[in-house]
């Protein structure tokens, strides 16, 4: 779910959309000139969508980490399946 463009794919997007004065925003400038990574983020969108979609009410069902063994006993005390 992460933001992933480049130069090129930036100005046809503003172009397609009709919105090429955001050219003049400090974000889309530094992706045109190169100095912003073409990749940011995404893992936890990823996450919370999933937690909506699945009606989830703790991260651990849909991602899997590192979680302390009071979380784990509280989760598996409600019901919880924790990755």
């Amino acid at each position: 779910m992460g933001i992933r463009v480049n130069a090129a794919s930036l100005k046809s997007q503003l172009e397609k959309s009709g919105t090429t004065d955001r050219m003049q925003y400090q974000y889309h400038q530094q992706i045109a000139n190169g100095h912003l990574p073409l990749t940011i983020g995404g893992g936890i969108g990823q996450s919370r969508l999933c937690m909506l979609l699945l009606q989830k009410a703790h991260i651990g069902e849909v991602q899997v980490s590192i979680w302390p063994d009071s979380m784990l006993n509280e989760c598996e005390k409600a019901g919880m399946v924790i990755l």
